[in-house]
């Protein structure tokens, strides 16, 4: 599978999982943590699909669209595994993770720090949407919607 196709093939999983989650999100108090802001995209969606909820994106360095940037006490900018540690204990309602390189060395040493993170940053019964698996006894793996192949991207549960 050429790159662009499995690029395609992401962005539509992940769009596909924040649209199937976002119903239950609303009903929840808490934030919504966006691990990687990227160029904004998917903050947009979330931004549109979640009005009025608070949006806090992390991100190295800002490389968002101008249309798709938080305000600046919602925006943290930084190396990730660090920043968002000072936000445990927020109780997140929605952590999305799109952080993965697509080298299995580089993303093997995200695996073994990113689970414990986002199971700290969720409230009980928070979701957590991530590109690559979250492997925790904190985090109960859910199925994906049937648009999305298994294994394409993942859903969890704090429980």
């Amino acid at each position: 599978m050429s790159r662009l196709d499995s690029f395609i093939r992401r962005m539509t999983a992940q769009r596909d999982i924040l649209d199937h989650v976002c119903a239950e999100v609303a009903k929840m108090d808490g934030p919504v943590i966006e691990l990687g802001l990227g160029n904004g995209r998917t903050f947009h969606h979330l931004r549109e699909r979640l009005p009025g909820r608070r949006i806090v994106a992390f991100d190295r360095a800002l490389a968002a669209h101008a249309s798709s940037i938080p305000e600046a006490e919602n925006l943290v900018l930084g190396e990730i595994r660090e920043t968002a540690s000072r936000f445990i204990g927020i109780d997140a309602a929605l952590v999305h993770a799109d952080i993965g390189t697509g080298y299995e060395d580089r993303d093997a040493v995200t695996s073994t720090w990113l689970p414990d993170l986002i199971a700290r940053l969720l409230r009980v019964g928070g979701i957590a949407v991530s590109g690559t698996p979250l492997d925790h006894p904190q985090l109960q793996r859910l199925a994906p919607p049937p648009s999305v192949p298994a294994d394409r991207y993942f859903i969890s549960r704090r429980v």
